[in-house]
């Protein structure tokens, strides 16, 4: 069953913790995000933890830095890119780079992308309110990223990459692809080394909620999230 609410974002303790429990359905997620929350499990062993953290991170085109050898690797032009044609290759390639080791170097095969994530986001993909970017090396997948995507507002959740450099061109082509759309920032809700060395900074939560509220404010009447991935171009039987 779907959770109905969900406590107050300023309710969330310093790490974040907003709250354990309940489901991961479509309806749920839809929710969560909606209000600034996301689900990030401790462990398979462990409920769902909700989280809304302070300060949020976030990737806006306006500050957005390419660095030289990213240049370079642009220049090479080897990579082509693809959005939502492989949603479930990519979460899972997302969940086998997010493998813990021991300090022995041994894989735990723990990952906050548990089973149950793959099956829920996977769920809010064919909903049409998860996205994936896909990183192709000719025919071979290298890289890739995936998110939740409601109207106008758009969160990051985990890359992977195979090659150099294949995740950080699939993330800089989603922000261009989505200027052009009108949709100047992105939630990366933590600023990694990888989304700061790119031009992500550190955002207050009520600000962060106040840009979360306008971008659901633009997303009301006509305007619709299909239109800008213009999502499943292959047929859904065929996925």
């Amino acid at each position: 069953m779907a959770i109905a609410k969900f406590p107050p974002v300023e309710s969330a303790n310093e790490d974040g913790l907003l709250g354990l429990g309940g489901d991961l359905n479509v309806d749920t997620l839809l929710l969560a995000y909606s209000k600034g929350i996301f689900p990030w499990p401790i462990s398979s062993f462990h409920p769902i933890a909700w989280f809304s953290p302070n300060p949020r991170g976030v990737l806006c085109y306006s500050d957005l830095h390419i660095p030289k050898s990213l240049e370079k690797t642009f220049k090479k032009n080897k990579f082509n890119i693809s959005f939502n044609q492989s949603f479930p290759e990519v979460i899972m390639n997302c969940a086998l780079s997010h493998n813990r080791k021991t300090p022995q170097g041994k894989k735990t095969f723990e990952t906050w992308i548990t089973n149950e994530i793959v099956t829920s986001y996977i769920d809010l993909h064919y909903a049409g309110n998860a996205y994936s970017v896909e990183v192709w090396n000719k025919d071979k997948l290298v890289g890739g990223l995936y998110g939740v995507n409601i109207g106008y507002y758009f969160s990051g959740e985990s890359m992977f990459y195979l090659e150099d450099d294949a995740s950080k061109v699939g993330l800089i082509t989603l922000m261009e692809h989505l200027y052009k759309k009108d949709v100047h920032w992105i939630d990366t809700q933590m600023v990694t080394p990888t989304v700061k060395s790119l031009g992500g900074i550190d955002l207050p939560r009520k600000i962060f909620i106040e840009w979360l509220k306008e971008s659901q404010s633009r997303s009301s009447g006509n305007n619709s999230n299909k239109n800008i991935f213009n999502f499943f171009k292959k047929d859904n039987s065929d996925n």
